[in-house]
C-alpha cells in the first residue's frame, strides 16, 4: 500500500512539473499548438497502458461510443483551457480553481445521476464556492480569460468523471486514454493551422517535457491505483499545490496574498473532503484523471 501512495505522490509531482513546462512557454506558442504536440507526445504512454488482450484499434472505440466522444471532447476542451490558464495565471491560483472538480462532480451527479447528497457534501460545496469568491474577489481585482479557462477546465473534468460513472467499470483503459489524447490532437491540430508557429529548439524541449511527463504521470497513476486503494491515492493529488507554490515563487515570480491563500485553503479543504467522501460512496476517483 505504501508503494501505491508513493507512486501517487510521484504521479502528481510529474503532472505538476508537466504544467510548469507548458507555463514556461509563456504564451509564445498558441495554446492549441501546445495541446497538439503535448498530446502527440502523450501517445507514447499507450504501450504501457495496453494489456495483452487489447487490440490497437480499441484506442478508437468504446463499448458505449457516446462515452468515447465525451472523453475526446472534454480532453480537447480541458487541455486547451488548462494551457491557457497556466499561461495567464499563477500556478497555485490555477490549481485552486481546477481543484473545484470534485465539487462540480457533486453538482452534476445530483442533476444527471439523481444522487442523494447529504448535508456534509452540500456544506463542502458551499465552502468551496466561498473559497472561489475569496480567490477571485470579483469587483476588487481584474478577472480575465485565465480565470474562466481554469474554471472551465475543472468543469469539463467533472463532466468526464460523471460520464465514466454512467458507463460503469466495463470500458477499457486503452480506449478511454486514447480518446483523451485523440480529442486534443484533432482539435488542437485544426485550431492551430491558421496561425501555426514552428517551435524553436527550446520550445520543442518544453513541449516534450509537457507531453512526456503528463504521459508518465498517467502510467504512474494507473499502477498506483492497481496496488493501493483509490481512497489512499486520492489525497496525494493535492500535493500538486505545494509544487505549484514552489514553482510559482522560484521560477515564475508568482506572489500570493493572504486572501488568496485563505481562499486556496478553503477550496482545497472542500475539494479534498468531497473527493474522499465520493470515494467512500462510489469509488469513482480511481479512473478520474488518467481515464
Amino acid at each position: 500500500m505504501l508503494k501505491g501512495v508513493l507512486l501517487g505522490f510521484a504521479c502528481f509531482a510529474a503532472f505538476a512539473i508537466s504544467d510548469a513546462f507548458v507555463k514556461s512557454i509563456h504564451g509564445t506558442l498558441p495554446p492549441y499548438e501546445s495541446v497538439f504536440f503535448g498530446a502527440v507526445f502523450g501517445l507514447l504512454a499507450l504501450p504501457f497502458i495496453k494489456s495483452r488482450d487489447d487490440a490497437w484499434r480499441e484506442v478508437f472505440v468504446a463499448r458505449k461510443p457516446a462515452l468515447w466522444w465525451i472523453r475526446a471532447a472534454t480532453g480537447a476542451i480541458g487541455n486547451v483551457c488548462s494551457v491557457t490558464a497556466f499561461t495567464l495565471l499563477p500556478m497555485a491560483e490555477t490549481f485552486a480553481l481546477i481543484f473545484l472538480m470534485p465539487i462540480f462532480v457533486t453538482l452534476l451527479s445530483v442533476l444527471f445521476l439523481k444522487e442523494h447528497v447529504g448535508w456534509r457534501r452540500w456544506s463542502a460545496v458551499v465552502i468551496g464556492f466561498v473559497g472561489v469568491l475569496v480567490v477571485l474577489r470579483p469587483g476588487f481585482r481584474h478577472l480575465g480569460v485565465g480565470h474562466l479557462a481554469a474554471l472551465v477546465c475543472g468543469l469539463v473534468a467533472a463532466v468526464s468523471v460523471v460520464a465514466l460513472r454512467m458507463a460503469g467499470p466495463h470500458e477499457k483503459r486503452l480506449g478511454l486514454y486514447g480518446a483523451g489524447m485523440i480529442g486534443p490532437i484533432v482539435a488542437g491540430g485544426l485550431l492551430m493551422l491558421p496561425g501555426f508557429v514552428w517551435p524553436d529548439l527550446h520550445q520543442w524541449w518544453l513541449l516534450a517535457g509537457y507531453g512526456l511527463l503528463a504521459a508518465m504521470a498517467g502510467v504512474l497513476l494507473m499502477y498506483a491505483t492497481l496496488i493501493a486503494p483509490a481512497n489512499r491515492i486520492a489525497p496525494t493529488q493535492y500535493s500538486q499545490m505545494l509544487w505549484a507554490i514552489g514553482f510559482g515563487y522560484w521560477l515564475f515570480g508568482d506572489h500570493l496574498d493572504w486572501p488568496m491563500l485563505i481562499g486556496i485553503v478553503l477550496i482545497l479543504g472542500a475539494g479534498l473532503f468531497t473527493l474522499v467522501r465520493e470515494e467512500q460512496v462510489t469509488g469513482w476517483w480511481r479512473r478520474a484523471r488518467m481515464l
